[in-house]
């Protein structure tokens, strides 16, 4: 595996390897000496052209903790502003001496376009891809399901048991996507929930059941309600009446959280709008994995550079 673009290229046995690695870095990181050497000598390259906190932050301290050297390109202040293409960005720094290309950009589809016309030879990892997908999300939104749930049996485990609520919304989440050809792989049962505003087109093929309601969702008893951001800089108008409607029909509120079984936990993939899509004492609950998946965001991106790296062997 030479790149990571999407969820839908990872086979079973791919996926769990991974998460199986990603149990082992984060073993690692709980060591006083946080670091390997896998990476010694080599550059890691975070590319973005969108703001970002916790995957940009997160893949920094990934590649610094498997010795790498980092590097940190964003379009604000580049030469970007002066028409440069993304073709010549990433020949430019790749001529710096990057060997791997960690790329966030607006439009989907703009790391595949990079790998299928060949622009660089860097090993291509896609940190977000406009509405497109976020596959580094979903595997460590993966670890954190299968490491709560499974505990010490999680390695080697797949999710055919898990069964997850997707709440929010679906139409300009990349998360989502990702979340659902992974999950569909691994095993696991997926529900959408969300206004059929925020549904996209040709979800029916998605391997998932849609419903109308998070109440309608949460009657099944999930193991998993994940709750997605609303993208308002994505939007315009109209996707749903008022921010008090979306939040009393899909928010997850302290009473939705006290009707869940106890072993049920509630995701978020940040940042989160507290109060819309999920009231703060749900986030700040036990059963609220919010911190986990930062945590787990460093281990399992540690994991992807892990396994990419194996391809130079």
């Amino acid at each position: 595996m030479k790149h990571l673009l999407s969820t839908r290229d990872l086979s079973r046995d791919d996926a769990v390897a991974i998460l199986d690695t990603a149990l082992d870095m984060a073993e690692v990181r709980q060591r006083d000496v946080k670091k390997l050497p896998t990476l010694r000598g080599k550059t890691v390259a975070n590319v973005f052209f969108e703001d970002s906190t916790r995957t940009r932050l997160s893949f920094e301290a990934a590649a610094l903790a498997l010795s790498a050297d980092v590097t940190t390109f964003t379009a604000q202040g580049s030469s970007v502003s002066k028409g440069e293409s993304l073709k010549d960005t990433l020949q430019t720094i790749e001529a710096m001496g990057a060997d791997f290309i960690v790329l966030r950009h607006q439009h989907s589809g703009a790391a595949q376009a990079v790998v299928d016309n060949r622009w660089v030879d860097a090993h291509m990892i896609n940190a977000g891809d406009g509405t497109h997908e976020h596959p580094t999300q979903a595997l460590l939104d993966a670890m954190t399901m299968r490491s709560r749930l499974k505990g010490d049996a999680a390695r080697g485990s797949d999710l055919d048991d898990i069964s997850i609520t997707i709440v929010g919304d679906v139409v300009h989440s990349r998360v989502a996507r990702s979340n659902a050809w992974l999950l569909h792989t691994l095993g696991a049962s997926v529900t959408f929930a969300a206004p059929r505003t925020l549904i996209p087109r040709g979800i029916d093929h998605w391997g998932a059941k849609v419903v109308d309601t998070l109440d309608e969702a949460l009657d099944e008893r999930p193991d998993v309600v994940m709750c997605l951001r609303i993208q308002r800089e994505r939007m315009s108008s109209g996707f749903f009446p008022s921010e008090t409607e979306y939040s009393t029909v899909w928010g997850m509120t302290p009473a939705r959280l006290a009707a869940l079984p106890d072993t049920s936990i509630v995701m978020h993939p940040g940042p989160m709008n507290r109060g819309l899509e999920i009231a703060g004492s749900v986030a700040d609950s036990a059963q609220s994995t919010v911190t986990d998946q930062v945590t787990n965001g460093v281990a399992t991106r540690m994991a992807v550079l892990y396994h990419l790296m194996g391809a130079d062997s």
